[in-house]
C-alpha cells in the first residue's frame, strides 16, 4: 500500500497497490482528515479505491506501507503512525493450513494530519534504518535520549516515539492476519470463526493498543463485510514488543524411507506494556498488580505430526519497590510501601492463576544486603497470599550466585512434571494434552540470570515431549545448538529493550561455556549498562509514556462519530448515577524538629486533637537532620526511621484504639521529610502511591532547602502531600517566594504528572516567612493575643493576597500564637543573642474540596518550633468527598444510552429521550451485599452455601499428567555474578576460565487454565 497527501482539506490517504491485490487483497482506501468544528478529533472513511480522486494528492513517500499502527497526538497536533519498512522473520508453523508468519519492523514514520509544519521534516532517517543495520539501532538509539526533554529547534515531536518504535523490537502477524499477541493454547481454545479475528487479542502483550483504539473502535462499526475486506486490506497492525526466532531443520527420522523431519523451532517473548519502562526508572508492582518487566515467553516446537508449546513468564518482584538516586554497581533499595503492598501482590498472583492456573515463583535474588531484603519481603507475602490460593501457589528460593537450597532443586524438577506442556495435532489442531501451570522466575533485573534458568525450563519441558516420540533427537544436535542460539538472541533483545545492551552470560547460554572474551564483554556491558541506565534513560521513559497514552496531560486521538460522542456526552452529565462519594478525614501536621531526636514527650496531643479519628495522617518534618554539609551531601536516614517508629509506637499506644495504622509512604530530602499514615483497610483502594522531591538550596543544587512530597489517588479523587523547607532569613521574601514556584514546576511524578494535575492539594511545611513588624511589637501582641494586627503583617499572607506565592491556596484563621522561635523546653520567646522576631513559619495550606476543622498547635516543647495542626474533614464531618466509581453501572448505562440513541426515530428529541432513561436496579453484575438476615451465597440451589463438586471434576482436577520426565534432570547451574563482580574480576584475568558447575536451579508449579 502507498501513503498520499492532499491539500485543502489536509487529507492522507492509505490506498492498497498493485502488489497487495495481487495478494488477493481488496482495492480499497483509508481516508483520514481531521473535523472542521472539532480538530481534535479525526473523520476515517473506508472507501473503494475508484471512489478516491488522488489527481491532485502527492505520494509522501517512495517506501511501502505495510499497515498502520495508529493515531497519536503530540504536542496538540495529531499524528498518523505508519510501517515503512518491516522483514519476515519467519512462519511458527509450517505444518498448519494457514500460515502463522511474522515480521519484524524496522521503520515507523509519523505523518501529521492537523500541520503541515512538519512536512519536510521526517520523523525518521532514511538512511538508518534499513533492515541491513536495524538490528544495531537499539543500542545506538540511546545516545539520543539524555536527561533533558527540550528538543532541538528543529526536530519532528514524534522523533522518540520513532526511535522506540524503529528499534527491531517490535513485531506483528504477516497475513493472513492470525492472534500473535496470545499463546497457542489460548488461540486453539477459541471457534474456528475468530480465529483471525483482528480485533481478539491479549491486550496485556499489544503496544499500540493506545493509538489504535480509536481505529478499532471504527472497525467494530462497520458492517460485517466491510469489516472482513479492512482486514483483508491489512492496513490495521497489532504490534508486540519483545523477541521472535524461528529456526526450521531437518533432523533424523526412523529408517522408513531415509527421509529426515523437517521440524521447526520458534521463540516468541510478549512484554507486558502495563508497567513499561527502563531499568531504574520503574521497578516493582503497580497498585493493579502488573509488574516491571513482565514477559511471557512460549517456546514451540513443531514437526509434521505434532505442535508443542510451553510456556513461562518473568517479572519483577511483585511489591513497591524503587532505586532512586545514582545506581552504581552495588545498587540501593528501597522499599517504599512496605506495609501496604499485600492487596497489590496477591492482584498480581490472582492475575497469574486466572491466565495460566497453579503458579510456582522461582526467586533468583542472591544473599548480599539489598537482594536478601528483597527476598524476606517477597517470601513474608507470598505466606500470606497462601492462606488464599495454598498448594496452588508455591515458591522456591534459589540463590543463583551460590548455591540451590535444601530441598529445592528437587521441587522444581517435580513441578516441571506435573505442569507438562500443550499439544496438538498438527493436521487438525485438536488439543492432545495442556499444560497445566506456569513459573514465574524472576532475579533482580529479570534478564540475566532469569533467562539462563527459563533456557533450563524450556530445554526440560522438550525433552519432556522427546522422550515419548522422538528419543532420537535427545542427542546433541542441531534442535539444542537452536535451542540455545534462540534463548541467547532473546536473552539479547529483552536486556537492551530495558537495560539498554545486551545481556551477561550469553557466551554461557550459546555454548555452555565462560571464556575470556565472554566475560570481558559481560564486563563492559554492565559499565554501559550503568552509564545508560542512570543518566539516558529519563529520556527514553517520557517516549515510552507519550506512546502509551500514560502521560498525565495526553489525550486520546477519536474517531469522529455522532452517536458515541453524544453518548459519552450524557454519560457525564450523568456522574452521580454510576458513583457515589465517602467521607474521609485527613490530619496534617508539620513541625521543624531542630535536628533532634524523639524525646520522652507523648505526641498524643499533636496527633489527636478533640479526640480525633483521622483516616489519613500526614506528617511533615523540617531538619530532621542537622543541615550540616556532611548530611548535605549524604543525608543519613536513620534518624527518619527513629521518627517513623515513635509515630507508629504513638498509633499503637494510643487510648482507646478502635483501628490499625500502617504507613504508606516516607519520603525524606536531607532534613525534610514526610509521612503517609493510613488506616490498614484502607490500602487497598489507595493506588498510584508516589514519592518525588526539589531541591531549591544553590539555585537547585542543595537539598538543604526544598520541597518534597507524595501523591496518591484515594478511591477516584486524586491527592497530593508536600512538605517545604523554604529559604530563610526575615527579608528573603523574594528568595522564598521562588522557592514555592522552583518546587511547583519542579515537583514531577511519573507519567507526567505535577502539582496542577490533583484535585486536592496540601502543604504543610516550615515557609520562613516572617512578619514585618518589629521584635517588640510583635511580642507584645502575642503575648496580648492581638492576632488580627499580627495577621496584617504577616508576609505569606501578604504574598498571597498580591499573587507572588502560594496563589489559589487557602489557609486556616490564625488563632493561636506564633510557633517561631522558642527557648528550647521553655514557653518563652527566643532570648538567645539574635532575639529572633516571632512569626508562624510553620504553617499549613490547602486546596480543592476540603472544609477545615480545626487549625490549631500543640505544645511539645521538644524543638525550637511548636508543631502546628490542621484536621481535615470530608462529607459528612466537613462537607467534602472522595468519589467512588462503579465500573459495572457505568459500562451498563452506557449500554443503555447507546441502545437508544441507536433506536431513535427520525424527528424525536433525542436530548428529552436520554435524558428520561432511568439506570435499572439489577445492573450489576455482582450480587446484592450479604446482610445478617440474607447473603447472597445461601439460596435454594446451594443451601448453606453448598456446592456440590462432580466425580468428573475430581477426575478431571486428579488426572495424571499422560507424559513422565526422565529420572535424570538436565538442571545444570551456570556461573553467574552481578555486574559488580563481573567488573572487578574482569580486571584480574590472567587466563580463560573455567566452567564451575554448580547444583541445579529450582522450579516453580502451576496449572493452566483458559481465558
Amino acid at each position: 500500500m502507498h501513503l498520499y497527501l492532499s491539500h485543502n482539506p489536509r487529507t492522507l490517504y492509505l490506498v492498497t497497490g498493485s502488489h497487495d491485490e495481487r495478494k488477493g487483497r481488496p482495492q480499497r482506501a483509508l481516508v483520514f482528515r481531521t473535523a472542521e468544528a472539532n480538530p481534535a478529533q479525526v473523520i476515517v472513511d473506508f472507501l473503494p479505491k475508484d471512489e478516491v480522486n488522488l489527481t491532485n494528492a502527492g505520494r509522501l513517500t517512495s517506501r511501502v506501507i505495510k499497515g498502520c499502527l495508529g493515531l497519536i497526538s503530540v504536542e496538540n497536533d495529531t499524528f498518523l503512525a505508519v510501517v515503512s519498512s518491516a522483514t519476515e522473520v519467519g512462519n511458527t508453523r509450517p505444518s498448519e493450513s494457514q500460515p502463522e508468519s511474522v515480521a519484524k519492523i524496522h521503520e515507523v514514520l509519523f505523518y501529521c494530519l492537523t500541520s503541515h509544519s512538519w512536512d519536510d521534516y521526517s520523523a525518521s532517517q532514511d538512511t538508518l534504518l534499513n533492515p541491513e543495520n536495524a538490528d544495531a539501532l537499539m543500542t545506538r538509539e540511546q545516545q539520543h535520549y539524555s536527561q533533558s526533554t527540550t528538543p532541538p529547534v528543529f526536530e519532528h515531536p514524534c522523533m522518540p516515539l520513532t526511535k522506540i518504535l524503529s528499534s527491531g523490537s517490535f513485531y506483528y502477524a504477516l497475513d493472513p492476519a492470525w492472534d500473535l499477541s496470545s499463546r497457542l493454547p489460548v488461540r486453539l481454545a477459541r471457534d474456528r470463526s475468530n480465529a483471525h479475528d483482528i480485533g481478539i487479542f491479549d491486550e496485556r502483550f499489544v503496544w499500540n493498543e493506545y493509538i489504535v483504539r480509536s481505529l478499532l473502535n471504527f472497525r467494530e462499526r462497520l458492517d460485517p463485510l466491510e469489516r472482513e475486506q479492512l482486514d483483508k486490506c491489512q492496513f490495521i497492525i497489532l504490534a508486540i514488543q519483545g523477541y521472535v526466532g524461528v529456526f526450521t531443520m531437518a533432523l533424523p527420522a526412523p529408517p522408513v524411507n531415509g527421509a529426515p523431519v523437517i521440524a521447526t523451532l520458534s521463540l516468541i517473548s510478549r512484554l507486558g506494556w502495563r508497567r513499561a519502562g527502563t531499568r531504574f526508572n520503574t521497578r516493582g508492582v503497580d497498585d493493579d498488580g502488573n509488574t516491571a518487566n513482565f514477559v511471557e515467553t512460549e517456546t514451540i516446537l513443531t514437526t509434521d505430526q505434532h505442535c508443542v508449546s510451553y510456556t513461562q513468564v518473568r517479572g519483577s518482584v511483585p511489591l513497591f519497590w524503587e532505586q532512586q538516586g545514582l545506581q552504581t554497581f552495588g545498587q540501593r533499595i528501597q522499599i517504599t510501601r512496605p506495609h501496604a503492598s499485600q492487596p497489590a501482590f496477591e492482584r498480581h498472583f490472582a492475575h497469574l492463576m486466572e491466565e495460566y492456573g497453579v503458579t510456582h515463583a522461582i526467586n533468583l535474588l542472591g544473599s548480599k544486603e539489598n537482594e536478601a531484603i528483597l527476598t524476606s519481603a517477597y517470601a513474608k507475602h507470598l505466606q500470606i497470599a497462601r492462606s488464599i490460593w495454598g498448594d496452588e501457589l508455591s515458591i522456591t528460593h534459589y540463590d543463583f550466585h551460590n548455591a540451590v537450597r535444601i530441598g529445592g532443586h528437587d521441587s522444581v524438577k517435580n513441578n516441571m512434571e506435573r505442569y507438562g506442556f500443550t499439544m496438538c495435532d498438527s493436521s487438525t489442531d485438536n488439543l492432545i494434552t495442556e499444560q497445566k501451570g506456569v513459573f514465574r522466575t524472576n532475579c533482580l533485573d529479570c534478564l540475566d540470570r532469569t533467562n539462563f534458568v527459563q533456557d533450563i525450563f524450556s530445554r526440560e519441558a522438550l525433552e519432556q515431549y522427546l522422550s515419548l516420540v522422538h528419543r532420537e533427537w535427545l542427542q546433541p544436535g542441531a534442535l539444542w545448538m537452536h535451542h540455545r542460539e534462540l534463548w541467547a538472541e532473546n536473552g539479547d533483545a529483552l536486556s537492551r529493550i530495558y537495560a539498554g545492551t545486551g545481556a551477561l552470560n550469553t557466551s554461557v547460554t550459546r555454548t555452555g561455556k565462560r571464556t575470556l572474551a565472554g566475560v570481558l564483554s559481560d564486563a563492559t556491558k554492565s559499565v554501559s549498562r550503568a552509564y545508560i541506565n542512570n543518566f539516558q534513560d529519563k529520556g527514553k521513559q517520557i517516549a515510552i509514556d507519550m506512546f502509551l497514552g500514560n502521560m498525565n496531560n495526553q489525550r486520546q486521538v477519536n474517531i469522529f462519530d455522532a452517536i458515541h460522542d453524544s453518548v459519552g456526552k450524557a454519560l457525564q452529565q450523568r456522574l452521580s448515577e454510576y458513583s457515589t462519594t465517602q467521607s474521609c478525614s485527613i490530619f496534617a501536621g508539620t513541625w521543624n524538629v531542630n535536628g533532634r531526636l524523639p524525646s520522652s514527650e507523648s505526641l498524643i496531643p499533636w496527633l489527636f486533637p478533640r479526640d480525633s479519628k483521622p483516616d489519613i495522617f500526614v506528617l511533615g518534618f523540617q531538619e530532621i537532620v542537622q543541615l550540616t554539609a556532611q548530611q548535605i551531601v549524604q543525608p543519613d536516614p536513620e534518624k527518619k526511621r527513629i521518627w517513623e517508629q515513635k509515630v507508629m509506637e504513638t498509633l499503637e499506644r494510643r487510648p482507646q484504639r478502635t483501628c490499625d495504622y500502617v504507613l504508606l509512604r516516607s519520603e525524606q530530602l536531607v532534613g525534610t521529610a514526610i509521612f503517609v499514615i493510613v488506616r490498614s483497610d484502607l490500602t487497598a483502594v489507595i493506588r498510584n502511591v508516589e514519592g518525588a522531591a526539589r531541591k531549591t538550596g544553590l539555585r537547585g543544587m542543595s537539598g538543604n532547602k526544598g520541597g518534597v512530597g507524595v501523591r496518591l489517588d484515594y478511591y477516584d479523587t486524586s491527592f497530593c502531600f508536600l512538605t517545604a523547607h523554604l529559604a530563610a532569613g526575615h527579608s528573603n521574601i523574594e528568595e522564598r517566594n521562588a522557592d514555592f514556584h522552583t518546587i511547583v514546576k519542579g515537583l514531577h511524578f511519573q507519567k507526567g504528572k505535577t502539582l496542577s494535575s490533583h484535585e486536592n492539594i496540601i502543604w504543610l511545611a516550615d515557609t520562613n516567612y516572617r512578619i514585618n513588624l518589629d521584635n517588640e511589637s510583635v511580642r507584645a501582641r502575642s503575648e496580648a493575643d492581638d492576632f488580627d494586627s499580627l495577621v496584617a503583617a504577616d508576609q505569606l499572607r501578604q504574598a498571597i493576597d498580591n499573587g507572588d506565592a502560594f496563589s489559589g491556596y487557602e489557609e486556616g484563621p490564625m488563632l493561636f500564637r506564633p510557633t517561631y522561635k522558642y527557648d528550647l523546653g521553655t514557653d518563652n520567646y527566643d532570648t538567645s543573642e539574635k532575639m529572633r522576631i516571632p512569626a508562624w513559619t510553620d504553617r499549613i495550606l490547602f486546596k480543592g474540596r476540603f472544609d477545615l476543622a480545626v487549625y490549631s498547635r500543640a505544645e511539645l516543647k521538644g524543638s525550637d518550633h511548636r508543631p502546628g495542626k490542621l484536621f481535615f474533614g470530608f462529607f459528612a464531618l466537613f462537607r467534602s468527598e472522595v468519589r467512588i466509581i462503579d465500573v459495572v453501572k457505568r459500562a451498563a448505562l452506557s449500554r443503555l444510552l447507546l441502545e437508544n440513541t441507536l433506536s431513535a426515530t427520525p424527528g424525536e428529541k433525542l436530548d428529552e429521550k436520554l435524558a428520561s432513561l432511568v439506570l435499572p436496579d439489577d445492573c450489576s453484575e455482582l450480587p446484592p451485599p450479604s446482610t445478617d438476615d440474607n447473603t447472597w451465597w445461601n439460596r435454594p440451589e446451594h443451601p448453606k452455601g453448598i456446592f456440590p463438586i462432580t466425580i468428573a471434576h475430581l477426575q478431571e482436577l486428579n488426572a495424571a499428567n499422560p507424559f513422565d520426565s526422565p529420572e535424570e534432570s538436565p538442571f545444570s547451574s551456570s556461573p553467574s555474578s552481578s555486574d559488580e563482580e563481573l567488573y572487578s574480576h574482569a580486571m584480574g584475568l590472567q587466563s580463560p576460565i573455567t566452567p564451575v558447575r554448580k547444583p541445579p536451579p529450582p522450579p516453580p508449579r502451576s496449572r493452566y487454565t483458559d481465558v
